[in-house]
């Protein structure tokens, strides 16, 4: 897909971290972008920067994205291109005896729950409102109608203690990339997922430096936390490049992270 002025994108989570970078990149090659996030303040300052539109979006919401949908396709057309980076994270092991007094309790089922809703309800459902627009879009010379990214991680094939949901998750986005390609291939719309591995994002900018050293350390090349903008590059190549499609791609360093 050639990216000029004459494509629309929509990124959620786009108002920091992995999903800013990829907003930046987009409209770096001119492509109108719409950004989805609930952080208001950062998204409309992103949005003033790069000519863009924010949309206030929670993707577990049917209506918030509808809403979201809808003012960006009427800022800037129908979209041809999804980038999902909207997610969460917690850490809470399935089950554990407390040190002190021996007590046992399990991982709360509502906070499981939660993150499924956030993380792979919420990608499917951008990924299916957004395919149903595509469709009503002509296709491009070479057939294409659209392509979407989505953001898994490597938790998805070797998650860590107290991973469980986030794994699941992950997982489950990597696990409906291929099918969601078969199910759009005759409609011209491709599909392909990242898997990132420990990224320099607003989640550990806050970490102590000892933390940030050993986590660079723990990635065997090169021995640094990854950069949103290298996640970007990696999304602009899968959208870009017509014959990348239905595929989960590591972007880590080698790294294989360990149960702790």
């Amino acid at each position: 897909m050639k990216l000029d002025s004459s494509v629309a994108a929509v990124v959620t989570g786009g108002a920091s971290g992995l999903g800013a970078a990829t907003a930046r990149a987009l409209a770096a090659k001119g492509v109108k972008v719409a950004i989805f996030d609930l952080q208001k303040e950062k998204g409309e300052a992103l949005a003033a920067e790069i000519g863009g539109v924010f949309c206030e979006v929670n993707v577990t919401s049917d209506e918030s994205v509808d809403a979201g949908f809808a003012k960006a396709r009427e800022a800037n057309g129908q979209e041809r291109i999804l980038v999902n980076c909207a997610g969460t994270g917690n850490a809470v092991k399935t089950a554990s005896r407390s040190k002190e007094d021996g007590s046992i309790k399990h991982f709360p089922l509502e906070a499981f729950n939660w993150l499924i809703q956030i993380n792979l309800v919420g990608t499917f459902r951008c990924i299916a409102k957004s395919a149903a627009g595509m469709l009503t879009l002509e296709p491009m010379a070479d057939g294409e109608r659209g392509a979407m990214v989505n953001t898994a991680s490597v938790a998805a094939e070797d998650g860590q203690i107290g991973q469980a949901a986030y794994s699941a998750s992950k997982g489950g986005v990597v696990g409906m990339t291929l099918p969601i390609a078969r199910d759009l291939m005759g409609e011209g719309i491709r599909v392909n997922t990242i898997l990132p591995g420990i990224f320099d994002t607003p989640l550990l900018a806050g970490a102590p430096q000892n933390v940030r050293d050993a986590l660079s350390a723990s990635v065997p090349f090169p021995k640094r936390l990854g950069q949103p903008e290298e996640y970007a590059q990696l999304a602009l190549t899968m959208i870009e490049c017509g014959y990348f499609n239905g595929e989960d791609v590591r972007l880590d360093g080698a790294i294989r992270m360990a149960p702790r």
